[in-house]
Parts: structure tokens; sequence; C-alpha cells
């Protein structure tokens, strides 16, 4: 079951990798794409507040040429600028490097300003030759500023839409980004999450349930080291005895009790940075590291006495052990696996005596 959840976990967790940087690169991809939408808005705006600035200039030097020519001042050259100003405005480029606007109502207005201008051009023209009391070049010019006014309004309006545009862009890139950085640290917390869990299902997966000491895979896997033992190590190996007459007679909850209680007084005894393991159904390895000889003899005496107490006071099956221990300071080139192998031995001819002794 435990195992069946780890591997769970980890398609859960392999989906969530696949996943997330799909949508981080699609999230990516939108805001780049929001970036150069807006800089080409951004661009627009420039070109469009370039228009606006020599509209204004149009509308007021216009002015200014009808007041020079009542003054009876020519100015010929005025007009070619005002007709290039209006020609660039129009088509766009030209000497003043304008942008045509793309807006159908400006270019409308800039239509009826452009024909208005050609009227007024002429009544210019009608100055110099009989004065400007024989013309309506004053009253033109004033019709002629209105229309300027509106063409340069269009061309306002227009900006402003397009500054709406990139504030729009602007708050989608936000949310975008709000959404992008969301993601990365929900999948933060989520990765130590799923981290956290993985290592909390290995755990359990490596746990024997009955006496919540490491398992027989746990202490395969510790064995699976074939560095040799560079420090001095002792292997000790238990048996309990007695174990299937336990079972058959009282029941196995009888030999779970004994399984149990034999565990959790052996882990008593053994320091905690040193490892106890259920090995098999009535089999259990500790490791003793940097401990020799005295370290393990010692063990053995404390064991024996609490389970000699427990013996005497408690109701439940007696427990009776066999054991044996090897240290790795007697052996060259010495593994673990091979220090448990002579460890091993050691408790089967324990049990082999204590079987002579008991005949």
């Amino acid at each position: 079951m435990r195992e069946r959840d780890l591997k769970e976990s980890k398609k859960q967790s392999e989906k969530q990798k696949q996943i997330v940087p799909v949508i981080q690169s699609g999230l990516i991809l939108i805001l780049v794409v929001f970036v150069i939408f807006m800089m080409v808005q951004i661009q627009r705006l420039q070109g469009t507040a370039r228009v606006i600035n020599y509209a204004g200039l149009v509308r007021g030097a216009t002015q200014r040429e009808v007041k020079l020519e009542i003054t009876k001042e020519e100015s010929d050259e005025l007009i070619r600028y005002l007709d290039d100003i209006l020609d660039g405005l129009k088509y766009g480029n030209g000497n003043y490097h304008l942008t045509r606007l793309p807006n159908k109502d400006y270019q409308s207005k800039l239509d009826m300003q452009i024909e208005y201008w050609q009227e007024l051009k002429n009544e210019i023209y009608k100055v110099r030759e009989k004065g400007y009391e024989a013309t309506d070049v004053v009253e033109m010019s004033e019709r002629y500023f209105s229309y300027a006014d509106d063409t340069v309004s269009a061309a306002e309006t227009y900006s402003e839409m397009i500054a709406d545009k990139i504030r729009m862009l602007e708050y989608l890139s936000a949310f975008d980004m709000v959404l992008l950085i969301g993601l990365i640290i929900e999948q933060y917390f989520l990765s130590k999450k799923i981290a956290k869990a993985n290592k909390l299902l290995k755990k359990k997966a490596y746990l024997d349930v009955h006496t919540e000491l490491p398992n027989k895979s746990r202490c395969e896997e510790l064995l699976q080291n074939s560095e040799f033992l560079s420090k001095s190590t002792v292997c000790l190996m238990f048996d309990l005895n007695n174990l299937k007459i336990v079972n058959d007679s009282l029941g196995h909850a009888a030999g779970d009790s004994l399984i149990s209680n034999f565990a959790r007084i052996l882990r008593n005894v053994v320091l905690a940075k040193d490892f106890v393991g259920r090995f098999g159904g009535d089999e259990f390895m500790v490791v003793l590291y940097e401990s020799g000889r005295e370290e393990a003899e010692v063990l053995l005496g404390d064991l024996k006495a609490q389970i000699e107490s427990f013996n005497k006071y408690s109701k439940s099956s007696p427990i009776s052990y066999a054991h044996g221990y090897a240290v790795s300071g007697d052996y060259r080139e010495c593994t673990l696996r091979t220090l448990m192998d002579k460890a091993d031995h050691s408790m089967y001819m324990n049990k082999q005596k204590e079987k002579g002794t008991n005949r």
C-alpha cells in the first residue's frame, strides 16, 4: 500500500513537472507579445504626439500668415512651410518626418482643413492684388482656425485611444506577471510539499509496521554499500527463540507482542546514533558505528538485564533470543555485508549452542 502511495506521489510530481513548465512558457510568451504590442503602441503614440504638435503649429502659423498679408508683408516661404506640413500630415514622412495617422475621423477632418486651406490661399493671393478690405480673408482665417482646431482635437482623441490601449496592455502585462510569479511561488511550495510527502512515504516504505523499526528493505539497502569499512564497526544479529511455538500455542497476536516487546527493549539499549532494524520475521540487526568489542559486550549486558527484568515482571510471553556479533577490526577489507554474514554465523552458532545446552 505504501509502495503504491509512493509511486502515485511520484506520478503526481512528474505530472506537475510536465504541466507547470508549459503554463510558465505560455505566460512568458503572452508577456512577450504584450510587450511587443506595447512597444508598437508607444512608437505610434510618439508619432501621434509629433502630429499633434505640427497640427497645432499649422493652426498658429496660418493665423500669422494672414496677419502678415494684411500688413502687406508677403511670405511665400511661410505658405510653402504650411503646404509641406499639411502634405506630411496627410501622407506621412516628408521634410518633417510626420506619421500618417490611420484614423478615419482624423483623416476626414484633415481633408476638410486641407481643402479649405486651398481656398484660404486663393483669398490670400487676392489680398495681394486688391487689399484685405476687399476680401473675406479675416473671416476665412477664423473659419480655417476652426477646421484646424477640429483636426488637432481628432488627433488628440486618437492619441488618447492609443494611450488607453497602452494602459490596458500594461494592466494585462502586470496581471500576466502576477500569475507567473504566483505560479513560480506555488510551484516552489508545491515542490517542497511533494518532496516532504515523498520523504515521509519513503520513510514509511522502509518502516516495519509492528515494531516501527527499519524493515528488511532498509536493512538490505544499508548492506548494499560495497565500500570497505574505514572505522571500527560492530554488527550484531539477534534471533528470537520459540516464536513458532508461541504463534501455534497462543496465537499470532501473542507472537506479534513478543516481537514488538523485544524490538522496544532492543531499541532502548542501543544508542540513537546506531542502527536497529528488523531483518526478518524473528531476526533483528544492529550496527554500532565507531565501536568495538567492548561496546558490543556492554550492549549485550544491558539487553540481558532488561530482558530478565521484563520476563520477571511482565505477564506476556517470556523473551528468549540467540545472538552473535562481529567486529570489523577482526577482518581485512571488510564490508558491512561481510560483517553481517559473520555476525549471522556467530548467531547461528550461539543458537545451536543454546539448543545443545537445553537438551
